[in-house]
């Protein structure tokens, strides 16, 4: 018994196996193309992030002003706060490590307001841990918990 085929149909399948080919290739070529991708915006994201710290103890004297015409002077690695009869000025030397622009924008005062009233959140709160050898009792009002999973909804 003799085999035989024609020229056409060899041509078909050969055709056929080097689209399967290049299909493989080009698939290939993309996922990678997409994760090199991926990796490069996040490098180019991290790199034009600012990143503040205080200013080092041996940095010069910082004049600081404010909107109304007032101006005080902050030492490498300190604060300065100056309480007058209109106002309280507070402010610290900081430094832009990062190579990102860092905008920074007015912070108000309120005495009346005590930080210790208001409880932490459930998600913050469950993020926090104990040293170990530490030993816990949750106290909070278990009356909170709904009104927050009604937020986060």
């Amino acid at each position: 018994m003799t085999l035989a085929a024609d020229w056409v149909t060899i041509s078909a399948l050969a055709t056929a196996g080097g689209t399967l080919v290049l299909a493989g290739a080009t698939f290939s070529s993309v996922r990678s193309a997409h994760a090199s991708t991926r990796v490069t915006e996040r490098a180019l994201l991290a790199s034009i992030r600012p990143l503040l710290v205080p200013t080092r103890l041996e940095d010069p004297l910082e004049k600081i002003g404010f909107l109304d015409e007032h101006w005080i002077r902050a030492e490498g690695g300190r604060a300065v706060l100056e309480v007058t009869p209109e106002a309280i000025y507070m402010g610290f030397g900081l430094r832009n490590v990062g190579s990102g622009l860092a905008v920074l924008d007015r912070w108000d005062l309120h005495p009346e307001v005590d930080p210790n009233d208001y409880d932490l959140c459930p998600t913050h709160a469950d993020r926090l841990g104990m040293p170990q050898g530490w030993s816990c009792t949750d106290r909070r009002v278990t009356a909170v918990r709904p009104l927050f999973d009604r937020i986060a909804v």
